[in-house]
């Protein structure tokens, strides 16, 4: 069966929203630019928290490629089959020697499907030599049954203590296929069961799997804690699943999430939302604070969002090559009106709520 248009990335499409300086300048125009609502910079110096600075660093996120088995509606990465950039083992040993040295305490391997990297495996064989506290690899449980190379992932992920964190946006069958595909549903309980037998999700286990959920629609996510009880409801009574956490994300207004609200008419709506359900205390904890992104081709950001805006780090120090942590430490963030995301509500980062 022929890939349809809306089965393609941006990138792909040669959409206008595959540039970041279109997304940017949506994002910066209209009724932001006429003053009906105030910038992301202007509404956190009213809480004299501007401009944003980082503090320790604790994570390094690492994107290995954009390439995906999948094609997400809200992806905010455009990732897909049809997107070919991939980290080079030569830029993955510039992550190992970072690594080795850093400060951080967390290491968040992350995509597209980052198992689909050629060096994925050899890469984390080597990482988690380092030290690293907690060693994160995001994925989207369908991997797992894409193709028979991968059906030993949950075994590889155990061998090396790997912390799985699986996309898995509804305990139904209908929201999640919606959001992500046809099939999707099926293979991810797949998955997690998969993941259950050998170890991964259990109460007293510590191999980690946190789920992470996002809405389907132009609407912010419900209370983390009261959504966690019941995906943990649902998932047991009806497939026997268990796992540890669920994250909460806010949909971010950028890629395809933004080409979505475009498409629907619900930008404007969107940011109000946004933008009214903004909270001070959780400017304090966004992720950009205590995290670097690194890309697939080395260049630094302060967050995954920031990275797929090519919004690189406002300091001397912009790509792996030169990494130095001090330098990149005594940096001022940058900032744009997607940033409202991480700070609505109890806030959002990779991690889940902040406030």
């Amino acid at each position: 069966m022929p890939v349809t248009e809306t089965k393609k990335s941006l990138h792909k499409r040669h959409d206008d929203l595959a540039q970041a300086n279109k997304q940017l300048e949506i994002l910066s125009s209209g009724i932001f630019a006429d003053g009906e609502l105030p910038t992301f910079a202007e509404k956190i110096k009213e809480t004299n928290q501007f401009p944003l600075r980082p503090k320790k660093l604790e994570i390094l996120q690492i994107n290995v490629g954009y390439m995906c088995n999948q094609v997400c509606e809200h992806c905010h990465v455009d990732a897909g089959p049809d997107r070919k950039e991939i980290m080079t083992w030569e830029t993955m040993e510039q992550c190992l020697e970072v690594i080795k040295n850093t400060g951080a305490h967390t290491l968040d391997l992350t995509g597209g499907a980052p198992e689909m990297n050629p060096n994925f495996r050899r890469f984390v064989e080597e990482a988690s030599k380092a030290g690293i506290k907690d060693f994160i690899v995001r994925s989207n449980l369908t991997i797992i049954r894409a193709n028979k190379k991968y059906h030993d992932l949950p075994e590889f992920f155990k061998k090396h203590n790997v912390h799985v964190v699986s996309s898995m946006p509804h305990w139904t069958r209908g929201k999640t296929d919606k959001q992500r595909g046809e099939g999707v549903f099926d293979k991810s309980i797949k998955a997690l069961q998969e993941l259950n037998a050998v170890g991964y999700g259990m109460p007293d286990s510590d191999l980690r799997l946190d789920l992470v959920y996002n809405p389907n629609g132009a609407y912010l996510p419900s209370d983390q804690a009261g959504m966690e009880k019941d995906f943990k409801k649902a998932l047991m009574e009806d497939f026997g699943i268990q796992f540890h956490n669920l994250f909460a994300i806010t949909n971010l207004p950028i890629a395809r999430f933004l080409d979505y609200l475009i498409a629907s008419e619900n930008y404007e709506d969107y940011m109000y939302q946004l933008v009214e359900a903004y909270n001070p205390a959780a400017v304090a904890n966004v992720m950009c604070t205590n995290t670097i992104s690194i890309s697939w081709d080395g260049w630094l950001y302060d967050c995954d969002f920031n990275q797929m805006l090519d919004l690189k780090v406002n300091s001397k120090v912009k790509h792996i090559s030169e990494y130095n942590e001090d330098v990149l430490n005594d940096r001022n963030i940058i900032i744009s009106q997607h940033c409202y995301g991480c700070t609505a509500g109890a806030g959002s980062s990779c991690q889940g709520t902040v406030a």
